[in-house]
């Protein structure tokens, strides 16, 4: 047992710290290739942190654990919202300028309400992962469709990596080629470590791999969106705390699950229709009225996000 605990956190380390490389690695290299900062962030970044989640899923799929990979997913989203944000809006008010978040919390909840059809025979088949890259392609061409009044505030947003590549010479590189190669092997080691501690933890503790996916692995590869926030939320940039959880979001079901359910079919365990995806459902929807009424996520209102998140956990283990 104590052998599983240890293997879990450090799978979780090296998960955080394989995103870390890939994301900085990538984006440096992006924008030393002239890569717009639109492209870079609806990309690079955005997918970067999804990483985590992605991997874990797909190796857990791979090796016949569906439960393991659906519930890393649906934990994932849940603690984006209600761990990471009310976190990040209990440290320090989330004031929200507008445009891209109040226009992508709708989008956002529209793919989550798509993804009840697909789950309710039990089943994500081969076709049905495909049709959401297709709803992925076509969320990314909206976004960048939309994207021509947003130059300034991704620009802001992803300024730091352009002053980091300007001058990259061929040794820094391949500095960052090494980095991403690095990153991509922590992301698989991480993740096999993780889901096969996981596994056996589940057994030790009695209690379904669906659960320790959605309430365990789920943090652990919720990580990367926590430290963004957070970093984010310091600063005074909410945009980017906020537009990181929506845009991880969005990914977890429409790349994660898609690109996971076309390499090899999922089976639905019955309790995510009855218990995971209804709380994914409220989660999504209390983050609506909260945005929407004033731009603002008040601590009074990431203690409400932070205390509906635990509460649903508590219900779903109970």
């Amino acid at each position: 047992m104590t052998r599983e605990v240890l293997l879990f956190v450090g799978g979780v380390g090296v998960l955080y710290f394989g995103a870390e490389w890939l994301v900085r690695a990538s984006a440096r290299l992006a924008v030393s290739l002239g890569v717009s900062p639109i492209v870079l962030g609806l990309t690079v970044v955005s997918m970067g942190t999804s990483a985590p989640e992605l991997v874990v899923s797909l190796v857990s799929a791979i090796g016949g654990h569906s439960d393991l990979a659906i519930g890393n997913v649906m934990g994932s989203n849940l603690a984006n919202i209600g761990l990471v944000l009310g976190v990040s809006a209990i440290v320090k008010p989330l004031n929200i300028s507008g445009r891209v978040v109040t226009r992508e919390v709708p989008v956002m909840l529209i793919i989550t309400a798509l993804l009840l059809p697909l789950i309710w025979d039990l089943k994500i088949t081969r076709l049905e992962g495909v049709a959401m890259l297709l709803v992925l392609v076509a969320y990314l061409c909206f976004v960048f469709w939309t994207a021509k009044d947003d130059d300034e505030e991704v620009l802001g947003e992803f300024a730091h990596f352009a002053e980091e590549a300007v001058g990259l010479t061929p040794w820094a590189a391949a500095r960052d080629l090494g980095l991403i190669f690095m990153g991509i092997s922590g992301l698989v080691l991480g993740a096999l470590a993780i889901r096969e501690s996981a596994v056996v933890l589940a057994e030790a503790m009695g209690i379904s791999e669906l659960a320790i996916g959605l309430i365990l692995v789920s943090v652990g590869t919720s990580l990367p969106e926590l430290a963004t926030s957070l970093v984010a939320t310091m600063r005074s940039e909410a945009d980017i705390a906020v537009g990181n959880i929506i845009g991880s979001n969005v990914f977890n079901i429409a790349a994660v699950l898609g690109i996971t359910a076309t390499v090899t079919p999922l089976t639905v365990n019955p309790e995510v229709l009855s218990l995971e995806f209804p709380a994914v459902m409220i989660m999504s929807v209390l983050l609506l009225p909260i945005v929407m009424a004033n731009l603002t996520i008040r601590r009074a209102e990431g203690i409400v996000l932070l205390g509906t998140y635990l509460a649903l956990g508590a219900w779903i283990l109970l």
